[in-house]
């Protein structure tokens, strides 16, 4: 199959509402039609402020996370309108990608 990778770029303490953005960004994946996503914990990054980001011993508020999915081109557009209509404002990015199951239990 043929779709895209999106993985979006936040930090742990980010919210959108009171739910942890990275929880809201799972919800809104599998009712945009996902199959799967995956939150990654980074140690270290930084953003577009240039400010340094990283989780330590005493606090993990500010830990960098990437919440990464695979999605047709119709899921992809359905999850990017819902982040849109939201007035959300995240980074994000869009690479085409060629996906499927293999094994035999492959559907």
């Amino acid at each position: 199959m043929q779709g895209f990778q999106l993985t979006f770029f936040t930090r742990q303490d980010r919210k959108h509402g009171k739910k942890p953005l990275c929880d809201w960004l799972l919800e809104a994946a599998r009712e945009a039609g996902m199959h799967g996503a995956t939150v990654v914990a980074a140690a270290k990054g930084f953003g577009h402020s240039g400010h340094l980001h990283s989780a330590s011993f005493f606090e993990l508020a500010d830990q960098p996370q990437q919440v990464v999915m695979i999605a047709t081109a119709e899921q992809s557009d359905r999850l990017l309108a819902r982040i849109e209509s939201e007035l959300l404002p995240l980074f994000y990015v869009k690479t085409p990608v060629e996906f499927g199951m293999l094994g035999p239990d492959a559907p």
